[in-house]
């Protein structure tokens, strides 16, 4: 019912740069409706929120987890349904499988297959 496209994953060495791309497409409801995300899991880890961002009517406000703020800015552009996510200043912690995730209360919530980011040196 909803459909992504992730790129932009790939490997970077400790201190530089990354951008995430994410093209939702779905029929159930407009994907400015709905809020955006990216989350992350590395090996042994638990998948956690990295970053989110709200429906555009409800004013697309971001969130970001602790440890990436200041260095990743999530944003969307509503013309092509896009999410991105700006990675700078990557750290080796860093490293993980990065999700894509549209939801919307009432209509669930859905999940991009991931891209790889390694930092590593």
């Amino acid at each position: 019912q909803v459909q992504f496209v992730e790129s932009g994953g790939g490997l970077v060495q400790p201190g530089g740069s990354l951008t995430l791309s994410c093209v939702v497409r779905t029929s159930i409801a407009s994907v400015n409706t709905m809020t955006l995300a990216w989350h992350r899991q590395a090996p042994g880890n638990q998948r956690e929120l990295v970053a989110s961002i709200g429906s555009i009517d409800s004013g697309a406000h971001a969130v970001y987890k602790d440890d990436v703020k200041g260095r990743f800015t999530v944003s969307r552009d509503i013309t092509s349904d896009t999410l991105y996510l700006q990675m700078n200043n990557l750290k080796p912690e860093d490293t993980a499988v990065y999700y894509c995730a549209a939801s919307r209360p009432g209509y669930g919530h859905y999940w991009g297959q991931g891209t790889q980011v390694t930092v590593s040196s």
